[in-house]
């Protein structure tokens, strides 16, 4: 079955320029010109992905993005933003509120077609093992459950998606351009502190019942490993740790 993709876009050129695109690569996409009821009728097409215009003239598209990762059928579902904000700011904003990934226009169609087909294949991933497991923490790839010990932590997807990168390369130091290749599939120009932010947050999360598995490698990256002599304290808790 082709692959739904919801098209938020006001701009009906532009909207079917796109809808041409994704057909010819064997997508279905549905079009939407605007925000009222927008996340209602998303809820009962079940997209497989949103491409959603940031500049809407009802609202807002950070804050559909935010409904749609507040609704229970469509919190999943990869957001692809499309928008003329050419702003750090906005990218990182963007994508710290659920986006996936974030395209400034003008864009080539190939390019998005390409990216649609990064996003899909990275947040539809085709494992042979669903359950990962690291120390007492457990993540269940079909259910998208992350356990730490008997307790259910609740992640946005961007965070489940670099715990389980992290899951998957146990005491490797991943370096930013690795996460962001892998886990955002976007090049912020090295400048960014997107990555940093999320490890924070993740640590915060996981570090609530038992020692910080997230570690810092300064000047280098991140890894997931249990603790050694010698480490420092909670780190999620301190002002610096975050710049390798």
């Amino acid at each position: 079955m082709p692959k739904r993709i919801a098209v938020v876009e006001d701009e009906a050129e532009l909207a079917a320029l796109i809808d041409y695109n994704l057909r010819r690569h064997g997508y279905e996409p549905h079009l939407f010109n605007g925000a009222k009821g927008l996340v209602k009728t998303l809820e009962q097409l079940k997209p497989d992905l949103v491409l959603l215009d940031v500049m809407l003239p009802e609202a807002d598209g950070f804050e559909i993005c935010r409904n749609i990762r507040q609704s229970s059928v469509l919190g999943r579902i990869p957001v692809l933003f499309l928008t003329a904000r050419a702003e750090e700011v906005d990218r990182v904003l963007g994508l710290e509120i659920g986006g996936d990934d974030y395209m400034t226009k003008p864009f080539g169609l190939e390019e998005l077609a390409a990216r649609v087909r990064t996003v899909l294949r990275r947040t539809r991933p085709e494992v042979a093992e669903p359950v990962l497991s690291f120390a007492d923490l457990v993540l269940d790839q079909d259910t998208y459950e992350v356990r730490r010990g008997s307790r259910l932590i609740e992640l946005s997807p961007t965070e489940f998606r670099l715990l389980r990168y992290f899951m998957l390369h146990p005491g490797r130091v991943l370096t930013r351009a690795q996460l962001l290749d892998h886990v955002w599939d976007y090049d912020f120009g090295g400048s960014s502190t997107v990555v940093s932010t999320y490890v924070t947050y993740l640590r915060r999360k996981l570090a609530t019942d038992g020692p910080d598995l997230i570690h810092t490698q300064r000047a280098v990256g991140y890894s997931l490993r249990l603790p050694r002599p010698g480490d420092p304290g909670d780190q999620a808790t301190s002002g610096s740790f975050d710049e390798p």
